[in-house]
């Protein structure tokens, strides 16, 4: 549940999710600080939780009190979705699109709907979070498994997806219904890392045949995997948002996050401004904000997600991946090698293959 905030939340439609209820979307508005002239306006859809986003947006406001933002928490394919049914139908869009769904929003990139931008904080950025001045990469999260460390025991929480898949083999009655992942249908995010799972190992068909086996469930945002984890309803989630996941760990000891030894894919929440955007001016101060070094100062902090510019230190930014993780770590880089499994028909085989093994009759 969104904590009470000052600014006006407004509820709107949710996207319908194939295996779990809809998550509600949510507006925020923040008005100006300051505007004694009339005041700008910015607005920012966003697959990133309005928790995370509250700081950052106050943060803007401090250096630019003449803004107003309007922030639109969507999920990761309602967000890419809208978007296109938006610029069909000619009607205003965003100023400014956010999303952990890497693959999409290169997509949209791809396909012209963004506009360049030189940034002059993006120099400080890995050249894999970066694509032609166009799309940019503001945090660097791994992906992650979580568990109940009250009902896990220490000496069996798996290190790796080998481990994970004997696990389930092993002990199918102990962990039937109480495994799950996101739905690759209805998350965005998930469908990414899978994909980018299947360029990595073969062991990600192994554990989903495993997956399979104990009747895994699947669910369209991280929020709720955590939830029933940290309950005991479900003892393991596969492929989490490690900011997600790092968060609710700070707060609540029942939970337990691995980033796997076999490898660790890391992800970069991305950032464009698109051609038609009616703010373009503000769009790019927030931009140039998110990248900065205060607005990564405040990422890494209040923002609970990962920081990824090598300036600024501390337990949830790209140095302390590197150093904390126990084996290769695999950056999803943008580019155009994201497309391939956007393509209608290879996405179409891919979830057929996915699903049909991870579903029984």
């Amino acid at each position: 549940m969104i904590r009470a905030l000052s600014a006006l939340v407004l509820l709107l439609a949710a996207v319908t999710v194939a295996a779990t209820p809809p998550a509600a979307a949510v507006t925020v508005v923040y008005p100006p600080p300051a505007a004694p002239t009339g005041p700008r306006t910015l607005e920012i859809h966003g697959a990133t939780d309005i928790e995370a986003m509250d700081p950052v947006i106050r943060s803007f406001q401090e250096l630019h009190p003449d803004i107003a933002v309007t922030y639109e928490d969507l999920n990761t394919n309602e967000l890419y979705e809208r978007f296109l049914a938006d610029e069909a139908a000619g009607r205003p869009g965003p100023d400014l699109v956010l999303s952990s769904a890497m693959d999409l929003q290169i997509k949209l990139v791809n396909d012209g709907y963004a506009q360049p931008y030189a940034s002059p904080e993006a120099a400080a950025l890995p050249r894999w979070a970066t694509w032609r001045n166009e799309a940019f990469g503001f945090t660097s999260e791994p992906v992650v498994i979580v568990y109940n460390r009250e009902r896990l025991h220490e000496s069996e929480v798996p290190q790796s997806r080998w481990d994970l898949a004997e696990l389930l083999r092993t002990q199918p009655e102990r962990f039937r219904g109480k495994v799950a992942t996101y739905d690759v249908r209805a998350s965005g995010v998930g469908y990414l890392f899978v994909t980018q799972d299947s360029k990595q190992s073969p062991a990600i068909w192994d554990l989903a045949r495993e997956f399979g086996a104990v009747d895994v469930h699947l669910h369209d945002r991280s929020a709720t995997i955590l939830d029933a984890v940290a309950q005991g309803d479900l003892l393991i989630g596969y492929n989490l948002l490690g900011a997600y996941a790092r968060a609710r760990a700070d707060r609540d000891d029942r939970i337990g996050i691995v980033m796997p030894e076999d490898y660790t894919l890391v992800m970069s929440r991305t950032a464009f401004i698109p051609r038609r955007a009616g703010n373009p001016g503000p769009a790019r101060l927030f931009l140039d904000h998110l990248l900065s070094e205060r607005g990564q100062r405040i990422i890494a902090g209040p923002s609970h997600l990962y920081a990824i510019h090598p300036d600024v230190h501390g337990p949830t930014t790209l140095r302390a991946v590197e150093a904390a993780a126990p084996g290769p770590l695999r950056p999803i880089r943008m580019g155009p090698g994201l497309l391939v499994y956007l393509d209608a028909s290879k996405r179409r085989l891919f979830l057929r293959q996915f699903l049909g093994t991870i579903e029984r009759p």
